[in-house]
């Protein structure tokens, strides 16, 4: 394990994989080291399922959006078929990109030299190409990425090996479940440009113990960082559960018929391994949908999404917006957190620290990113 994790000692291992009472975090050299995110890239985000979209953002024949996903440009293809597709968006030809941005197509044309595919990544005209020996139209067509369609989230994953998603989350599911997450919709979205490690985002996501520093004003006096509590996972998710401070609704939107009054009032913030995370309350999801660029830089969206029958709702706009205001002045907030988190983890003299019992999440997910970083024969 030592050999094949640069910059981490079998001891530091160890202090991460002690029980809860007595572990310590990740070191250092796990966030800021460039060979530690290149393993990273081949050893977790290569092999897992990764979120790209919400069914509704290409609900037509047609509608496309596209991405650069681990280096490789993709779009989103919700196929003249019925289909929904992750495909290359690379031309065969010369190598340049068939689509930039979102839209609805019935062919994608190169700009190059024009040649076209359908919307399931046939190439269906490439002109000028007679005399050229053993080419066909019909035996090219743009690289597909396997792709799963859970809860109306698009789903993708570059293993052509690995397990199906839906399986691996039943549980979580479950738990989930009377909270319709199929029928939400995207309304609002955020972007950032954030230079941090993309563990520390899903770090400070996952633990409401710096309620009572970061958010004193906002989410402490609600949602008391003290009665956080973490469920016992099956090694594939983690939930953090946040009681509600108060007796009342939330204002704003109500919340999905069926839910309990505990489940309308309270917050759950989660993560599907590695870092498809979802923040659930009432009749609200934030998906903080996370693109890491490197060992210090990621870009991250943040999606508001609600039911979509909700979108009729008078003066539904003027509560999107006031939902929109607040979810980014909590994110600001954590911002500053997680600024000041990345300058000490860049620090010579930092080391590992313990983890408080509120912070059980991190160790459930540092526990599951050492296995998934270990070498595939346990050498």
């Amino acid at each position: 394990m030592t050999q094949e994790l640069p910059g981490i000692s079998a001891d530091e291992i160890d202090r991460v994989a002690r029980p809860l009472e007595e572990a310590a975090t990740l070191p250092p050299a796990a966030y800021i080291r460039d060979d530690v995110f290149a393993l990273e890239t081949d050893r977790v985000f290569r092999k897992s399922w990764l979120p790209l979209a919400r069914v509704d953002q290409v609900a037509k024949p047609g509608d496309f959006l596209s991405m650069d996903l681990l280096g490789q440009p993709v779009m989103i293809v919700h196929g003249q078929d019925g289909e929904i597709r992750v495909m290359s968006r690379t031309c065969l030809h010369r190598a340049a990109q068939v689509a930039e941005g979102n839209g609805n197509r019935k062919l994608f044309t190169c700009p190059y030299h024009s040649w076209s595919y359908d919307t399931a990544g046939q190439l269906v005209r490439a002109p000028l190409m007679e005399g050229a020996g053993d080419f066909a139209e019909a035996d090219c067509r743009l690289p597909q990425v396997r792709t799963e369609i859970w809860q109306g989230f698009i789903l993708a994953n570059f293993d052509p090996d690995a397990a199906p998603f839906a399986p691996q989350v039943k549980t979580f599911e479950t738990y989930f479940e009377t909270f319709r997450l199929a029928d939400m919709v995207v309304v609002r979205t955020l972007e950032y440009d954030s230079d941090w490690n993309w563990k520390v985002l899903v770090e400070n996501f996952m633990e409401a113990y710096h309620h009572i520093g970061v958010h004193q004003e906002t989410f402490e006096p609600a949602y008391h960082a003290r009665d956080s509590r973490v469920p016992d996972n099956d090694g594939s998710w983690s939930i953090l559960h946040m009681p509600a401070a108060h007796a009342e609704l939330p204002p704003g939107l109500p919340p999905v018929e069926g839910l309990e009054d505990w489940q309308a009032r309270d917050l759950f913030a989660s993560v599907l391994y590695p870092h498809f995370l979802l923040g659930i309350q009432g009749s609200v999801v934030t998906w903080y949908q996370v693109f890491p660029e490197s060992a210090g830089k990621l870009k991250l969206k943040i999606h508001i999404c609600v039911p979509g029958a909700y979108a009729a709702f008078e003066g539904f706009d003027q509560i999107a917006d006031e939902i929109c205001h607040m979810v980014d002045a909590i994110h600001q907030e954590d911002i500053g957190a997680n600024d000041t988190v990345w300058k000490g983890l860049n620090a010579p003299m930092t080391r590992q620290g313990r983890l408080s019992p509120l912070e059980k999440a991190i160790w459930q997910y540092n526990n599951w990113w050492l296995g998934k970083m270990a070498p595939e024969d346990g050498a």
